[in-house]
Order: structure tokens, then sequence, then C-alpha cells
């Protein structure tokens, strides 16, 4: 697996990893905001169930006075000793008829419609939330607006007057009812004087109907019952509570519209729920925030990593070349002693013999062949030995551009020759190398160009700096270039496409590139030709 590739793997796995926590995170904030307002409904549920308990308390004979419920109600919003009231979790409370009217409220009463209390039973504001629960026998439900099979009336202020006006109890048998102006017996309550009395059941006066008009009590027939409706096929309907025995069918059904209490609504703010939630958010957008800073880390460690691995490994390839070379310049040491002079003495017993007058001249022009041959294999072996010499970098710091020109000087013949001109080209940058080895590998590479290149081709030397610390130094010819299957092979000595090459000048390049810690390849010029680029170019400080 080459290193591109494992680096798109390797930050593919990090970006997936960052965004499996920021997912994970949004999941679990609204998870958590599901919790809290689950919280705030079994809350309101509990303060429900409060009040109901409350309104059970109160309850005298199916009905509670509206005296004695408000101060209860008044307390749980705005009481100044009621728990509830001072954590703040009851803004308003609303009591509701069958019609979804109030008959009973404390606080500032909530805007909602039928359609809200019979279908969603709790509506979310920007500041409050609103619950409406069904009452049930003084008691909360979550069953849904049904018909209480006991029904609880709210009905206004009654005073003990009234109260004792509204109200009686059938004598046991043998009991008369006490006249007027005599003592009641105990538990007896007595008609006032000048109001008519009977001996059926009496029934509730306008101080505690719900219309409050001044009508009497109707008397029931004889042999009716007063406290249970009319019969119609087989149906019965249910007891009237005793302080309704006195009204008749209107007016009961009118007293069950308006006081019978059906539903209950509170109303909570919900500025801690919002301060929780946002509590919440804030710790996830913490922990997504080091998410992301951990995978960042990680994407900069792997790209140092790889950075590092990579120039271990080049410091690696160039000391094992380094003791390559070195056991080359053993090699090449005895092969020059023991070479050198027999080829001294054949090139000099060659020129003695070219020298002689009675030489005939088919001898002297073979021995001036052998000479040709015999400066040749010098000039081989000269490569061979130059080549195989360890590279000692004594680096300082050096004008690219300055090297450049001195080099091309030295060409000066060659370029005339073959009518080639040479374009230096780049920024004046000032890098630290081996002045003695710079110059080397330059002069090769501009040669090779000349003698590839065509006659009056053109031949470009640019420096460019591409970061703060590096630079890169191009050789372009216009000349036939070097086919795909030869670029990595034209650095290996002995290796050349030229007739009179001895294929060690781009091996030296190369062990002089290696010896700096820098690399060097060959590629395509268009429209045709070759670029030499040497790369990692270290910049003078």
């Amino acid at each position: 697996m080459d290193l591109t590739r494992r680096n798109f793997i390797v930050y593919g796995l990090l970006a997936a990893i960052w965004g499996v926590v920021v997912v994970w995170q949004i999941q679990e904030h609204f998870r958590f905001k599901s919790y809290a307002k689950t919280a705030l409904r079994n809350r309101s549920k509990s303060i429900a169930s409060t009040l109901g308990a409350s309104i059970r308390g109160l309850q005298f004979r199916g009905a509670v006075f509206g005296d004695r419920l408000q101060p209860v109600l008044n307390e749980m919003v705005n009481g100044p000793t009621n728990d509830l009231a001072a954590s703040g979790e009851v803004t308003s409370v609303v009591l509701l008829n069958n019609q979804g009217d109030h008959v009973a409220s404390a606080g500032r009463i909530p805007d909602l419609d039928q359609k809200d209390i019979l279908q969603e039973g709790e509506r979310w504001g920007l500041r409050t939330v609103t619950f409406v629960y069904p009452v049930e026998g003084a008691t909360v439900s979550q069953e849904g607006l049904t018909n209480s099979p006991t029904p609880v009336f709210v009905l206004p202020s009654f005073t003990n007057r009234e109260a004792g006006r509204g109200f009686s109890r059938r004598p046991p048998p043998g009991e008369g009812h006490a006249g007027p102006g005599e003592p009641a017996p105990p538990g007896e309550f007595r008609p006032a004087a000048g109001e008519a009395t009977s001996n059926a059941s009496p029934g509730i006066n306008a101080s505690v109907s719900a219309g409050g008009s001044n009508r009497p009590a109707e008397a029931p027939p004889p042999g009716s019952r007063p406290e249970r409706g009319n019969r119609q096929d087989g149906e019965s309907r249910p007891r009237r509570p005793p302080w309704a025995r006195g009204l008749n069918e209107q007016e009961y059904q009118a007293m069950v519209q308006k006081r019978e209490l059906h539903g209950l609504v509170l109303v909570m703010p919900i500025g801690t729920f919002q301060a929780v939630v946002r509590h919440d958010l804030w710790l996830r957008f913490v922990i997504g925030f080091f998410a992301t800073i951990s995978v960042i880390g990680s994407g900069f460690a792997w790209r140092n990593l790889t950075t590092t691995s990579d120039l271990q490994l080049r410091l690696v390839r160039a000391s094992e070349m380094n003791t390559h070379l070195k056991e080359m310049n053993l090699a090449a040491a005895g092969l020059a002693h023991e070479t050198r002079n027999p080829l001294n003495i054949i090139r000099g017993l060659a020129q003695m013999i070219s020298k002689k007058p009675e030489t005939q001249p088919e001898v002297r022009e073979k021995s001036t062949e052998i000479i040709h041959e015999a400066d040749k294999v010098a000039a081989q072996l000269n490569e061979f030995i130059n080549y195989s010499r360890p590279r000692e970098v004594r680096p300082s710091k050096l004008d690219v551009q300055s090297i450049v020109r001195e080099v091309v000087r030295a060409l000066d013949y060659d370029l005339e020759e073959k009518k080639i001109s040479i374009e230096v080209k780049g920024e004046q940058l000032t890098i630290e190398a081996d002045e003695q080895l710079l110059r080397q590998a330059l002069f090769n590479l501009l040669l090779n160009a000349v003698q590839a290149g065509e006659p009056s081709g053109k031949i470009e030397v640019c420096a460019e700096r591409v970061s703060a610390s590096e630079a890169t130094l191009e050789v372009r010819d216009n000349g036939p270039g070097v086919p795909p299957e030869n670029r990595s092979e034209i650095f290996k000595p002995y290796f050349t496409t030229q007739e009179k090459g001895t294929g060690l000048g781009l091996a030296v390049v190369q062990q002089i590139v290696l010896a700096h810690g820098w690399e060097i390849e060959c590629l395509a010029n268009q429209p045709k030709g070759a670029i030499f680029r040497i790369r990692h170019l270290k910049l003078a400080t």
C-alpha cells in the first residue's frame, strides 16, 4: 500500500470518528431534552394530583365552595407559604367546566381553545408550558375528558344562614320538625322565618343555584323522590346532590353545564428547563470542540509521522549508498593501482613506435590508434574512480545563480560548437551545499543536456522556492527526451543512450544529490525534451 492511499484511509477514518462523535452528541442532547420534558410532565402530574387531593378534601356533598377553594388556588400560585409557589413551579391554575370555560382560576388565564384541551393535552410556549388534565371525582386522571360518575361542582361562596336554608336532613321516623322559633334538633337545618316549609325534602334556594334567581323550590309530586331523575326506558339518572333537589331538570342541567368540574389547566414556567437544556447543549458543544481538536491533532501527528518516516527512509538509503561507495572506493583504488601502470606502459610504447623515423606509415597509424584507445580507457578509469570516491559534504552558503553562470562559462566551447543557448531563470536563492560537489553535479547535468540536445537547441536552468525552508533546481532541454521506461534507469552506472557517453555522469549526479539529502527525478518536458529536477534543497537562513 503506497503512502498516498494510506494517508487517505487514515484521514478518512479520523473524519468518520469525528462524525460519529458529533452525531452521538446531537442524539444525546435531544435525548436529554426529551428526559427533561418528561420530568417536567411528571412534576405537573404530581402538582395536579396534589391539587386534586386538596379539592377532594374541600368537597362537601358533591360541591366545593368558592370561598374555600380560591385561597388554595391563590396559595398554589402566589402564596408565600406554599412550597410550590416559593419554587416558582406554577404561574396559573384554571378549573374548567364541560364547555371549556373556566370555573375557578388563579394567576393569568392562558389562551386555550377546545382543540388544545381535547387533542393535545399540553402546549409549549416560549416561556411557559400549559398542561391540561381531566378531572374525575375530584382527582386528576390521564384518561381524557369524560363525564364523571360522581361529578364535583364548584359553587360560589355561601353564608351559614344561606347554607342552613339550603340543606336539611329528614328526621328519623317518629320525629317531627321543630316549629318556627323553636331550636332545631342537632343536625337539622331550620328554614328562615317567613319561608315556606314542606314535609318533602327541601331544595336549594336562589343563593345556591347556579343561575342566582330567587324562585322558591318546587315541591316534588306526591310519591316521587326528588333526589332521583325520571326514569325512561329502564334507565336511571344519577342521584342529585342534596343542594340541587329543589331545582327542576332544566335548572339542574344548566348548573351541570356551568359549574360541574371537568378540566384542570396548569401553566408552569420553563426557565429552569431551558437553562438545563442550554447547559447540556454547552457541554455537548465542548465535547464536540475537543473531539474536533483531537481529530485535527491526530491528523497533524499522522502527517508528521509520515514525514519523519520518509526522512528516515531517505537517511537509510543514503547510509546504504555511502556504505556501498566506501566498498567501491576500496575496489576502485585497487583497480586503478593495478590498471594505470600497465596502461601507461602500453601508451608509452605506442608513442615510441610512432615517433621512430624508420617506422612505416601503417605501423605509425596503428600506434596512434593504440594511444587513442589507451586515453579512452584512462578517461573511463578516471570516471570510475570519481564515481567510487566517497562524497564528504562540507556545506556552505552558496548563491545558486552565480554557481550556474560559472558552470555555463566552462561549457562555452561545447555550447558554441552546437549553437545551443542557455537561459538562467528563477529567484535569487541562497542554499546550503558543498560548492565543489554542486559545481560537478551542475556540470554533469548541463553537459548531458548539451550532448543530448539538437543543434540550435535551448537549455533552461530554473531555481524556485517551494516553502520557507526548501527550494528546487531544474535543468530543462528541448532535445529528444528520455523514454518513460528509461527514466528510472538513467541514474544507474554505465547506462547511457549516447554513443560517446560513459554512463557514469548521471550516476555521479545522483551520488552528490543523495549525499546532500536531496532527491532527483527525470520528467518529460513540453512539448519535447527532458527535465531533471533536484528537490529538497535547503535554503540558507
